[in-house]
C-alpha cells in the first residue's frame, strides 16, 4: 500500500506506506526485506518524500516481540529524516500501520499501547501514532480498547468488508472523532483480480474511467478524514495501479490500461484529488 511513487511526484500525496517486516523475515514468496526499507528511505528523502512503514502480520507477531521488532525499527530508522512523523501533544512521533492488527487480542494490544501496560511503550522513545486495521464493525471497539492510535481500512473494494464500505466512513470519521481516534479511510481506482483469483469475480470494481476513484474520494472527504490512504502502486495483479500505464499484453497476463483517457490519467487525478482534500483541510 503507499501513496506516491519516486518516479511519478505530480501525484503529489509526499508519504509512501511500505510493508516492514524485522529481519529475517518476509513473506510467504519474498526474499528478506528489512534491508529494502531503508533504501526506500533515502530515496524517498532525494524526492523530499516521507515513508511510513505498514507492519505486516510476521510469523508468531504479539505484542511482545513486536515492541523488540519496534525497538530494533527506531535505532536503525528513528532519526532517517525521511521517516514520517505526525504531531500528538508536544512531539513528532513515527506512524506505524499494523495490518491485521485484529489477530491479536485487544487485551494483549493494550499491555504495549496503553500508558499503564505492562510492556508500554506510551512516553518513551519508542512511542508512536499506531493504527490498527479495521475490517469489521466490532474492530472499532477493540482498536480504541486496544489504545490504538487510530485505524484504517485499507481494501479498494467497497463493499468487501465493513470498513471498505464507502456508507460506513460517515459514521466511522463520526465514531473517530468522539473517540480521539484518528480516521483513514483508504480509496483505491477500482479492484480487479480475477487473472490471479479467478473465483473473485464477486468483487470486481470497475474503474469506469475515474467514476469509482471520485465517489471514494468524495466519500473520505465527506467523513472529514483528516487523513486519506491511497491502496494502490505496483499491485497490477490486483488492478489497483495508478502510475502509468500503456496497453500490454504477455503470455501470462493482460496489463490494464486507462485509454483512452491516456497513460497519466490516474495520477493527474490523484493530484486534483490531493489538492481537494488539502484545499479542505486549509478551511
Amino acid at each position: 500500500m503507499t501513496t506516491t511513487c519516486f518516479g511519478d511526484v505530480t501525484s503529489s500525496p509526499g508519504v509512501l506506506v511500505a510493508s516492514w517486516y524485522p529481519p529475517g523475515m518476509s513473506d510467504s514468496e519474498g526474499e528478506p526485506q528489512e534491508t529494502i526499507f531503508l533504501t526506500l528511505l533515502n530515496a524517498a528523502q532525494r524526492y523530499d518524500l516521507k515513508v511510513a512503514p505498514h507492519i505486516e502480520p510476521y510469523r508468531d507477531r504479539n505484542p511482545i516481540n513486536f515492541s523488540e521488532h519496534l525497538r530494533y525499527f527506531i535505532t536503525r530508522h528513528g532519526d532517517h529524516p525521511a521517516l514520517y512523523r505526525m504531531r500528538r501533544g508536544d512531539k513528532d512521533l513515527p506512524v506505524y500501520y499494523v495490518y491485521d492488527s485484529y489477530l491479536i487480542p485487544a487485551g494483549a494490544w493494550k499491555e504495549m499501547l496503553s500508558a499503564k501496560g505492562n510492556l508500554s511503550i506510551r512516553g518513551t522513545q519508542y512511542d508512536g501514532i499506531f493504527l490498527g486495521l479495521l475490517v469489521e464493525m466490532q474492530h472499532r471497539y477493540d482498536i480504541k480498547k486496544a489504545h490504538f492510535d487510530g485505524f484504517y481500512t485499507y481494501f479498494a473494494t467497497n463493499g468487501f468488508t465493513y470498513g471498505s464500505s464507502w456508507k460506513n466512513w460517515r459514521s466511522l470519521g463520526k465514531y473517530s472523532r468522539q473517540n480521539g481516534l484518528l480516521f483513514v479511510p483508504s480509496v483505491g481506482p477500482g479492484y480487479i483480480d480475477t487473472q490471479v483469483r479467478p473465483w473473485n469475480v464477486a468483487n470486481i470494481r470497475h474503474r469506469r474511467h475515474g467514476k469509482y476513484y471520485e465517489v471514494a474520494w468524495r466519500s473520505a472527504l465527506a467523513a472529514h478524514a483528516r487523513v486519506v490512504s491511497i491502496t494502490s502502486f505496483n499491485e497490477w495483479h490486483e488492478g489497483t495501479q495508478i502510475e502509468p500505464a500503456i496497453p500490454r499484453v504477455i503470455s501470462t497476463f493482460t496489463y490494464l490500461d486507462y485509454e483512452p483517457e491516456g497513460p497519466n490519467f490516474y495520477l493527474n487525478l490523484t493530484r486534483w484529488w490531493v489538492n481537494e482534500f488539502s484545499n479542505k483541510l486549509e478551511k
